[in-house]
């Protein structure tokens, strides 16, 4: 199992930029007998962490690199700071770009991983949940299938939110930087329902959707609200609730069952 750091120069956000990934290249054959994910190319799951977070928090966190083996995974968890995985607008701050692009794009190259979008899939929590079904959303042609776990979809929290104001987790200025004008989120491209109203429109296809969120976490009813969107929406939804907060325990619970959800032939 071999497993790296790596730091790149990502144009998009116009700085040096630390991932880590975990690639299953050198998993001895006796290892893989009886495993039907080695009979199969290897495929590639980018992983995004929570506000305050930072490139590490999955491979420390989590059984990532157990999992990278034993599914025949490449996973790839980089830094996105607490951009919510969004183009702020300004040089250097087009996160959005950086994990649906560039990154994709960089490690395809340098871990010759496949660039087919049927074995290209995204998933996070909390904020990198967001970041992940927003990313998805926004690059159909690049990942097929999204998972959020804990997702911080709080879109309708910060909507008219006034200068001067603030809430538990930041004030209107971190949020205006981060999601534009807070007075037209509606149809702004930061909001996931908006991308999802706008593909439908045109006739496409939304890939398939895995959410799960604990009973006792305090961003509940915003993933219930997003799942109830999606269900009148025609959207392909798998969700699920269970008791739990907002921790490593119960994003290690379902870490493992959002990745047999994704590579299902479903």
């Amino acid at each position: 199992m071999a497993n790296f750091q790596t730091t790149y120069y990502s144009l998009p956000i116009g700085r040096q930029t630390t991932f880590m990934a975990a690639i299953p290249n050198d998993v001895p054959p006796m290892m893989q007998e009886g495993n039907p994910c080695y009979q199969r190319p290897m495929k590639t799951l980018y992983l995004l962490h929570g506000f305050s977070g930072h490139f590490g928090d999955w491979m420390y966190g989590s059984l990532m690199s157990n999992l990278a083996m034993k599914y025949n995974l490449a996973i790839i968890a980089p830094s996105g700071d607490n951009s919510f995985y969004l183009n702020w607008g300004g040089t250097g701050f087009d996160y959005e770009t950086f994990v649906g692009e560039d990154l994709v794009q960089y490690t395809r190259r340098v871990f010759g991983l496949s660039d087919k979008k049927e074995d290209t899939y995204i998933g996070g929590l909390s904020m990198g949940g967001f970041g992940a079904i927003h990313t998805a959303l926004a690059y159909p042609d690049t990942f097929c299938k999204m998972f959020g776990l804990s997702s911080a979809l709080i879109i309708h929290d910060i909507m008219g939110m006034k200068e001067g104001t603030a809430n538990e987790v930041a004030d209107y200025d971190y949020y205006h930087k981060v999601f534009g004008d807070l007075d037209q989120l509606e149809t702004s491209h930061a909001n996931p329902e908006y991308l999802v109203k706008q593909r439908l429109e045109k006739g496409d296809t939304i890939q398939p959707i895995y959410m799960a969120c604990g009973t006792e976490d305090f961003l509940l009813e915003q993933n219930r609200a997003f799942r109830d969107f999606l269900k009148e929406s025609g959207v392909e939804l798998t969700y699920h609730e269970s008791k739990g907060i907002h921790d490593w325990d119960f994003w290690n619970e379902y870490l493992e069952k959002a990745i047999q959800w994704m590579l299902s032939e479903k």
